[in-house]
């Protein structure tokens, strides 16, 4: 760990036994003056919460060591999801090996790691506001052509 810059407090703190986080949650209403900040928090079937966080696992994937594909396939998850773009960065590893990366956007991020050699991508989408992240899955199935897709979703900021 101090080979990552931690910190002995910070390795300290890591350690200490935490409150575990109940898997019930319970809707929190909004306080009157709330109602309409910009933070981008939405509501949706009675439930205010940050955004959608979408983990999606592609098996049996095709292209998933083609650069300029996986950069094309973030751009065009982030139109379809009608986010705003701010940045990308992807890194490969070796020649014709993986490739990590993130599309950073004004409403979170879409990161992606990718194991040719397996046929396997990870997918990880979370966005706020008004954009639509499991509109940018069809986009990502076109690009990759997996056999076999898992996806679990998980509200973020649930008040």
């Amino acid at each position: 760990m101090a080979r990552l810059g931690l910190g002995v407090a910070a390795i300290n703190e890591a350690r200490a036994p935490r409150a575990r986080a109940s898997a019930r949650t319970v809707p929190v209403p909004i306080p009157p003056g709330d109602v309409d900040r910009k933070d981008h928090f939405i509501t949706k079937n009675g439930l205010t919460y940050a955004g959608s966080h979408l983990i999606i696992d592609f098996w049996d994937a095709e292209n998933l060591d083609d650069q300029s594909r996986i950069e094309q396939a973030l751009v065009d998850a982030v139109h379809a999801a009608g986010a705003t773009l701010l940045h990308i960065h992807l890194h490969r590893f070796t020649e014709g090996g993986g490739i990590s990366g993130v599309a950073v956007l004004a409403e979170s991020h879409i990161s992606v790691h990718t194991w040719p050699e397996r046929g396997y991508a990870a997918f990880d989408i979370f966005m706020c506001g008004g954009a639509e992240p499991r509109r940018a899955l069809s986009v990502l199935e076109k690009a990759f052509n997996p056999g076999r897709i898992v996806i679990g979703e998980h509200k973020r900021g649930v008040l």
